[in-house]
């Protein structure tokens, strides 16, 4: 067992904060009222392979482990919440459901392009009437020839309005009920394809959330991903790293609002001295940092299995669970050191805790995860 990071870890870790710092968080508010990310942003992120970095180097990715990943989010999510879903969404969600699930030939005519950040994914499970019901789905698709025809809505879809290609959940076959759903890639410029509501959200602003509404949408038919009726499988099987990542949003986060918290303790004074001296201050910042630590470790666990090919659906779970409900109190305790300021948009620790709730919500909501982990401890 061996904790020590590597020297790529450390060099990758240098090189996404340095990067985070200089470019990122200079405009993070303004990326969070603006509800946009600059595209040279998304487009330089590309060019540091960030977009597709577990993708092997034949494919135009980074070819990096699992745990190279979740160091790359920690530290985008450090500074800007909303970057940190764009580029966990395009990674893990839209580009790993392609590659994962697509052909070879289907990998060498669509990955190396998301890979590279030259185009952008997005993937759509959830619907108005299937959220932690993921199987329930409504959208179809029904085969016509020598294209699929895809009828539905999908809502919450992050990067949908920024997306070349989405990654779209839909039945194939009624009667075998999770069993008869299926994977397809839509291309977003295809007739039929059209955005719904953009959402007003509380927090991670600046990524676009999107309702998708499919109407007469043709694909051709070699645009489904693996056998028709694995799609269920698929999306649960992307769903396992997908946790794993927003473990790792959680803890970029989290850790970003006690970097803050630090920092005012250490520079307001009260009573005649740095508030950082008083033990009431000095202990939340203990208990936050433990719990970071702790949140950090499991994340690394997942992604460490991940790599090590030993099935981790539990330590996902748990990874997301713990990581992301305990970002969302230390960034109320951050608010809470802060004081009045906390609360004002002069700090970045209001926004941290906006965009922290989304964590325990996204990918699986923590009474899912909580659901996941009973039936794992019980044998189920």
């Amino acid at each position: 067992m061996d904790f020590n990071p590597t020297k790529e870890h450390e060099m990758l870790r240098s090189t996404v904060r340095s990067f985070a710092e200089t470019e990122i968080k200079p405009i993070a508010g303004e990326i969070d009222q603006k509800g946009d990310i600059p595209r040279e942003i998304l487009d330089r992120m590309g060019e540091m392979n960030l977009m597709g970095l577990t993708v092997p180097k034949e494919y135009g990715g980074a070819g990096c482990d699992k745990i190279s990943y979740m160091i790359a989010l920690e530290e985008i999510a450090r500074v800007c919440g909303s970057t940190g879903i764009v580029m966990e969404a395009h990674n893990s969600l839209g580009l790993g459901h392609i590659y994962e699930r697509g052909t070879e030939e289907q990998r060498q005519r669509w990955v190396p392009d998301i890979a590279s950040g030259k185009s952008l994914a997005a993937w759509a499970l959830t619907e108005p009437g299937a959220g932690s019901d993921s199987g329930g789905l409504c959208t179809t698709a029904v085969l016509d020839g020598d294209e699929w025809v895809l009828n539905g809505t999908k809502t919450f879809i992050t990067n949908a309005a920024v997306a070349d290609y989405v990654t779209v959940m839909a039945i194939t076959d009624k009667t075998k009920g999770p069993k008869g759903i299926s994977a397809f890639v839509v291309p977003t410029g295809t007739p039929g394809y059209e955005l719904g509501t953009q959402e007003d959200k509380l927090g991670l602003r600046g990524s676009h959330t999107s309702e998708l509404v499919f109407q007469d949408c043709r694909i051709p038919k070699d645009h489904i991903l693996g056998e028709p009726g694995t799609g269920f499988t698929g999306a649960m099987n992307i769903l396992d790293r997908g946790r794993a990542a927003v473990g790792a949003l959680a803890v970029g986060l989290a850790q970003g609002a006690l970097d803050e918290s630090v920092q005012y303790a250490k520079e307001r004074e009260q009573f005649g001295r740095p508030i950082g001296k008083f033990q009431a201050i000095q202990w939340m910042l203990a208990d936050m940092a433990t719990q970071i630590e702790a949140s950090r470790m499991l994340v690394y666990r997942a992604a460490w299995m991940e790599d090590q090919g030993i099935r981790f659906s539990k330590e996902a779970s748990m990874a997301k669970l713990y990581a992301s409900e305990r970002a969302t109190q230390i960034c109320l305790n951050a608010i809470q050191i802060h004081g009045g300021y906390g609360y004002t948009r002069d700090y970045p620790v209001e926004r941290m805790l906006r965009d922290a709730k989304l964590m325990e919500i996204g990918e699986g909501t923590s009474q899912v995860q909580r659901i996941v982990l009973s039936r794992a401890v019980l044998g189920r």
